[in-house]
């Protein structure tokens, strides 16, 4: 029997199959590519991970909406992928026989639970049955040849069904039978990948926690995020999962409570310092250029790194210091073109760059000259040799390399302010400027909570005379950058412009 059956399985035509692919288009990059096993099909290119799977859905129904019924006559394409009728069983019988296939072929269709592809194949209706998360989009017109053994005909009037209708007994029609209603599961209610169990008590418990599934998959469908929104979902699930494991008894929910909770408190952080810790409602939002708060402690650490280690004396020769190591900062080495220098507003960048190669501290391929004679296309490489990684050992800085070009950018845009380059604002001015940006609070007040700033540590920063100090801080209120200024002997007040705000690496709260 069973040879009968292998020999009508291997004279049946194989399954068709396709697969729809979603892949990253680049590293660095959220745009996605969608590919088709189809050798027609093009390769697509999207922006975002969520218009690539709405576009691979789309393109695999065209292609099941465009493909012919399933055929009676095909054999499962599933066979090589591991399906459960066809994997052999750990008993004593093995569960490839051809036998354990049976039913109409349909068309399935797959995905995997990450929504990185799917794959329609050609298969019988038990294999798409034991095949997870398969679904069933089409089926033959008629049902597939049985591979087990024939059924036992039977003579009429023996054991068969006797109608009351005289048409029917006397064998003109017989009524079709009634096919069974598929059986369906109710569709499984998720959040963070867990499945929230129908029986589930309280229901308001249950109620929440689908509701917050929905409220996350919403969200991250969002083109732009909004934090004090996330904030809430985390605080809103933070406290659903701390009633279900006390529901429940699973300590994992605990867990995945808590950190729901340092979920919402570091989004409530970060919306505090993009919006300059203006409540929501209450003014207007600031979009900050360097947003964590960590980015914020590497520049104050680079600050910290040049006060202590400033080769030559002065407030242009810190300066250019500042801006060399922030070029450099992460192997010792970096590219630096002539413009990058006199955007600085130094009276001789000839002669301090010269000083700087002849104490050691630069290193050139050529001359001070060559160096402030560089453009764009053809930048000078330059060496700091104290920055350069030792072997086994790291460098001063605890960031990476892709911080580095971050703060080098954000430190450019402080010192090249359109209004700072107007009133031609001297490097004391614009090291004054780069300083205060990086001591305020979130609403831009000077120093930590509002208070001000110590004098002494503010021209430990700004290598200049506490009586020159007055005449930078009425600079900086001229070119807009500083308000309500007030400068004692101790300390420094005031307040940054707005204009300024998105300029400002806010201090820990």
């Amino acid at each position: 029997m069973t040879q009968v059956a292998v020999s009508e399985l291997d004279e049946r035509v194989p399954g068709r199959r396709w697969t729809v692919r979603l892949d990253a288009a680049g590293r660095g990059s959220a745009a996605v590519r969608i590919s088709c096993s189809r050798p027609a099909c093009a390769e697509q290119r999207l922006p975002s991970a969520a218009a690539g799977r709405a576009a691979a859905a789309a393109h695999l129904k065209a292609h099941l909406r465009a493909a012919p019924a399933p055929r009676p006559g095909a054999y499962c394409a599933c066979r090589a992928d591991g399906c459960h009728a066809h994997l052999p069983d750990t008993g004593r019988h093995a569960r490839a026989e051809p036998w354990r296939c049976g039913g109409p072929v349909v068309l399935a269709v797959v995905t995997d639970r990450e929504g990185r592809w799917w794959k329609a194949m050609e298969c019988c209706s038990r294999c798409a049955a034991a095949t997870p998360g398969a679904k069933t989009a089409t089926t033959s017109q008629a049902p597939g040849p049985q591979t087990g053994a024939p059924p036992t005909p039977v003579a009429p009037g023996a054991g068969t069904p006797q109608f009351s209708n005289p048409q029917a007994a006397a064998g003109t029609g017989l009524p079709a039978p009634r096919s069974a209603p598929g059986r369906r599961r109710p569709p499984q209610a998720k959040i963070a990948q867990r499945v929230i169990p129908h029986d589930l008590r309280p229901v308001a418990l249950r109620d929440e926690l689908v509701e917050l599934g929905d409220l996350f998959r919403a969200y991250q469908q969002r083109t732009e995020p909004d934090l004090a929104l996330l904030a809430d979902l985390h605080e809103r699930k933070a406290q659903a999962f701390t009633t279900w494991a006390d529901v429940s008894g699973i300590e994992s929910l605990r867990l995945e409570a808590r950190r729901a909770e340092q979920a919402a408190t570091a989004a409530r952080f970060q919306h505090r310092q993009r919006t300059g810790g203006i409540a929501d409602g209450d003014g207007p939002a600031v979009s900050r250029l360097l947003t964590a708060p960590t980015q914020g402690d590497h520049a104050r650490s680079v600050l910290a790194y040049v006060a202590n280690h400033s080769p030559l004396p002065g407030s242009e020769a810190r300066l250019l210091t500042l801006m060399l190591t922030l070029r450099t900062a992460h192997k010792g080495t970096g590219n630096l073109v002539g413009q990058d220098l006199n955007a600085l507003g130094l009276t001789d960048p000839e002669g301090l760059v010269e000083q700087l190669t002849g104490c050691g501290w630069l290193t050139l391929p050529g001359t001070a000259g060559d160096l402030l004679a560089s453009r764009p296309e053809n930048p000078t490489p330059i060496s700091i040799p104290s920055l350069v990684p030792r072997d086994g050992e790291a460098g001063p800085f605890t960031f990476g390399k892709k911080m580095r070009p971050k703060l080098s950018g954000w430190a450019q845009k402080v010192i090249s302010d359109k209004k700072l380059r107007k009133a031609k604002a001297t490097a004391g001015t614009r090291l004054l400027a780069l300083t205060l940006a990086t001591q305020t609070d979130a609403a831009g007040r000077l120093g930590p909570g509002g208070q001000g700033i110590a004098l002494h540590a503010l021209t430990a920063w700004v290598p200049i005379e506490s009586g020159e100090l007055q005449h930078l801080v009425d600079h900086l209120t001229t070119a807009d950058w500083l308000a309500e200024a007030a400068l004692t002997d101790t300390q420094l007040t005031g307040q940054l412009t707005e204009r300024v705000l998105p300029l400002t690496c806010p201090l820990p709260a």
